[in-house]
């Protein structure tokens, strides 16, 4: 949805939204599927009797499948192919009469350089289903979404308040910073356990919160770790995070326009040995099309790094696998031909680990399949470059930062204050 969304406001495209009526109901069945008579409808006489199905119900376990084959078998006989990257989205045209079509369920999106072939795709679409029209796209998915002339905004601000009130944090003193530099959380088997439900109830909200809040990726991140059994001191940090969003509602993204062929770059980053509890370090990762973040990632590594130019040269290799994805999908959106993608790495040892196809002393250890990335550079489909710390757009995706640098940070993100911007 995201690239989707960059794409259009690069191009000064619109999204418009469409919403199929009981979408599960025009399923067709292939096996045969047997209901009891409904309570209150018996036939009298036969009431042991029970009734074949015909078409998917509501609550059916085949009913997702029947629709979603149903809904691609219509599409591509208007002539849409899907993406071999990503099964949600279809293409079709080319140049001035290109559409692109994403769809999660009974919600659609579609967009394209001609509003004659949108208004084209919607008639012949109702008459295949019963279709709500809800005209331009300003809600989906709990994201608020306003297109503008030069530019176009997303963010969750009624979920974040819906998540404030729910768990009694609307009235709460705003922070600053969703973690304080340095924390180091730990399972803490002598402290004092917290409702285990609630507290994953908590992790859960702000899981979906990151949709639009890069910048609060790593703290939730770190939190969830420790879900199994929760005491007082992560229910503390948890509820600094609660405070952060407190004071920072209106962030959100701005996706805006630049001109020219879309360009996809990505940062990657690692700090070394952050988790107290198994030493393993955390990698995080961040990609722009045409300086709008589109993806972004932080994430526990699986192994242990024995240096930070191992650690950095783990969690570049996760962000190759995301970049040939990111590149392959963009070039069937966009119907050009796959481009390399640049990576900024803030490690030179990394970075000529990489470059060197020769297995030595100091790498033969790591696990084969972090090796993948040396592929990638020797094949040309992804360049690393060496990006100062300081321009490590990736850095608060690795680590908690002090309110200065997480300022920074969030701007290079490419994290806003919306309500200022749309005043």
């Amino acid at each position: 949805m995201r690239t989707i969304l960059a794409i259009v406001a690069n191009r000064g495209w619109q999204v418009h939204h469409l919403d199929v009526k009981t979408a599960f109901l025009n399923g067709d069945l292939e096996e045969e599927v047997y209901v009891s008579q409904p309570e209150g409808f018996e036939v009298k006489g036969k009431e042991k009797y029970v009734l074949e199905l015909s078409k998917a119900l509501y609550g059916l376990r085949q009913a997702p499948r029947a629709w979603n084959i149903k809904l691609d078998k219509s599409l591509k006989n208007l002539k849409f192919s899907k993406c071999a990257c990503e099964p949600a989205v279809y293409t079709r045209g080319s140049g001035e009469n290109a559409l692109i079509l994403g769809m999660y369920v009974d919600d659609l999106l579609v967009t394209g350089s001609s509003p004659v072939e949108i208004m084209k795709f919607k008639t012949e679409m109702t008459t295949q289903f019963e279709m709500s029209d809800l005209g331009l796209l300003s809600f989906y998915l709990g994201v608020e979404v306003d297109q503008q002339q030069d530019f176009v905004t997303l963010k969750q601000s009624s979920y974040a308040k819906k998540i404030l009130k729910q768990f009694g944090m609307s009235e709460s003193n705003s922070t600053k910073i969703p973690m304080e530099p340095g924390i180091k959380l730990h399972q803490d088997k002598s402290g004092e356990p917290v409702d285990a439900t609630e507290y994953r109830k908590m992790v859960g909200c702000l899981r979906y919160l990151l949709h639009t809040r890069p910048d609060l990726a790593f703290s939730v991140g770190m939190v969830s770790r420790f879900m199994k059994r929760p005491t007082m001191m992560h229910l503390k940090a948890i509820k600094q995070i609660l405070r952060y969003l407190k004071g920072t509602i209106e962030m959100g993204l701005v996706y805006t326009q630049y001109g020219g062929d879309e360009v996809l770059v990505g940062y990657t980053d690692s700090d070394l040995s952050g988790d107290v509890v198994g030493r393993r370090s955390t990698g995080g990762m961040a990609f722009y099309l045409n300086d709008n973040l589109i993806t972004w990632c932080s994430q526990k590594q699986r192994t242990v790094a024995l240096s930070s130019c191992e650690s950095e040269f783990m969690a570049a290799t996760g962000a190759a696998m995301q970049a040939l994805w990111l590149r392959n999908l963009l070039s069937e959106l966009t119907s050009t031909k796959a481009k390399v993608v640049t990576m900024y790495v803030d490690n030179n040892s990394a970075i000529a680990l990489m470059k060197n196809p020769v297995f030595h002393g100091r790498s033969k250890h790591i696990d084969t399949r972090y090796h993948f990335i040396r592929e990638c550079i020797e094949r040309g489909q992804v360049v690393a470059k060496r990006v100062c710390t300081k321009e490590q757009k990736a850095d608060s995706l690795t680590k908690a930062l002090p309110a200065w640098s997480l300022m920074v940070m969030r701007h290079l993100l490419g994290v806003r204050d919306l309500s200022a911007l749309q005043g």
